[in-house]
């Protein structure tokens, strides 16, 4: 879910007061198939504590506790509502039932290794858990590939962004958000206009050009 600098900022007030319980309750909901930022508030987390505000351990434990059962949750539900629910999640996440199905398929061929991965991955990370329910995954295999696949992220994602909170002021971060957006923004226009604008010159100069030579021809 992409978050604009202000709601960065909200969600670094929600830090400041509640501290680890908003990434446990993060990535809980995240996790158990709602399209929430609970990625965006765990990386915030160890942003703070890379910056002296949170402790390590203490969002990396939130956030896999949080992440264990949100998952777990989002199993159950998925083997009690099945496949329907997640084409309804989908369309929030903007995917279509073809590309849910596609990830079906996929998630069927690699269980086990989706679990412990999909975390990695946007859609992944909200679907795994219903999806697994839904598509009956044996509930034993999902408990060990949860469990890994939370302790993994929680672990290397923190890790980073403490990594980051260590070296750059949250100030300094967010307005370089804004500015690399304004001058992405501006690329993208550059990239598109200007070659339309020498088209329709060239296409002009040609026009131009193929009059002057008839008037001059007798």
């Amino acid at each position: 879910m992409d978050l604009g600098p202000d709601h960065l900022l909200q969600l670094q007030a929600l830090l400041e007061r509640w501290g680890y319980w908003v990434v446990f309750a993060g990535m809980l909901l995240e996790n158990a198939g709602l399209p929430l930022p609970g990625e965006s508030v765990t990386l915030l987390a160890g942003y703070a504590a890379g910056s002296g505000q949170l402790n390590l351990a203490g969002v990396m434990a939130a956030a896999a506790a949080g992440a264990v059962l949100g998952d777990n949750l989002g199993y159950w539900v998925g083997r009690r509502f099945g496949w329907q629910l997640l084409v309804r999640v989908g369309t929030l996440l903007r995917r279509s039932p073809e590309q849910l199905e596609e990830l079906r398929t996929a998630f069927l061929q690699r269980a086990r290794l989706s679990v412990v991965l999909g975390r990695f991955v946007a859609v992944l990370r909200v679907l795994a858990g219903p999806m697994a329910g839904a598509v009956g995954m044996p509930y034993r295999s999902f408990v060990v590939c949860n469990l890994a696949g939370a302790l993994v992220w929680s672990c290397t994602m923190v890790s980073l962004a403490w990594l980051l909170g260590r070296w750059i002021p949250l100030a300094r971060m967010l307005r370089g958000v804004v500015e690399f957006g304004l001058l992405a923004l501006a690329l993208v226009v550059l990239l598109v206009a200007v070659p339309r604008l020498l088209g329709r010159w060239e296409q002009r100069l040609e026009t131009s050009l193929s009059a002057e030579q008839e008037s001059r021809e007798p």
